[in-house]
C-alpha cells in the first residue's frame, strides 16, 4: 500500500532526475484528485494555484470561440501535464480544460510550491526548467494545429 504519493512522482517523467530532497519537499504540495467525464478541470480566467500530473483518463483543453464556444485544441493523457499559469502572475489560467472521460491525476497545489521555490532558488530553477520544457511542447502542438488549419490548401 502506497502512503505518500512520491513514489509517483519519482516514477513521473516530469519529475525524472529531480533529486530526491526536492522530490520530498514537492510530495509535501501534492494530492489526489478525480474528473468525471464532463467534469471542468478549471475554467479560462480563474485563479491557478495547481498544476496536474495526469495518471489516467483525458483532458481537454479549450479556448472560447465566440460564435463556436468552447473548441477543443488539444487533448491531454496518461502521463501528461496540465497546466502552467500558476507559475507565472498574475496565476490566472489562459485556458480552460475539461474531463472528458473519468480522469484521475495529482494535483500540485502551486502556492505551496511557490513558496518552496521562494526558499529554495535551486528548486525553482528545476521547476522552471520542466514547465519550460512542457510550454515548449504546447507550442509546438498550437503550431502545428495552426499550420494544418490555415496552411496552404492542395
Amino acid at each position: 500500500m502506497i502512503t505518500t504519493l512520491e513514489p509517483i512522482l519519482s516514477g513521473h517523467p516530469f519529475f525524472k532526475g529531480l533529486p530526491e530532497p526536492y522530490l520530498k519537499l514537492i510530495t509535501g504540495c501534492a494530492s489526489n484528485a478525480r474528473f468525471d467525464a464532463g467534469q471542468k478541470v478549471f475554467q479560462s480566467g480563474e485563479q491557478a494555484n495547481t498544476f496536474y500530473i495526469i495518471r489516467n483518463g483525458k483532458v481537454a483543453v479549450e479556448i472560447f470561440v465566440p460564435g463556436r464556444g468552447d473548441v477543443t485544441i488539444e487533448t491531454l493523457a496518461e502521463g501528461d501535464v496540465l497546466g502552467w499559469s500558476w507559475l507565472f502572475p498574475p496565476y490566472m489560467w489562459h485556458f480552460s480544460a475539461r474531463a472528458i472521460d473519468l480522469t484521475r491525476a495529482i494535483a500540485m497545489d502551486g502556492k505551496c510550491l511557490r513558496t518552496k521555490c521562494d526558499s529554495d532558488p535551486a528548486l525553482g530553477y528545476e521547476l522552471l526548467k520542466r514547465i519550460s520544457s512542457v510550454l515548449m511542447q504546447r507550442l509546438e502542438a498550437a503550431n502545428m494545429q495552426l499550420l494544418d488549419v490555415y496552411g496552404p490548401r492542395k
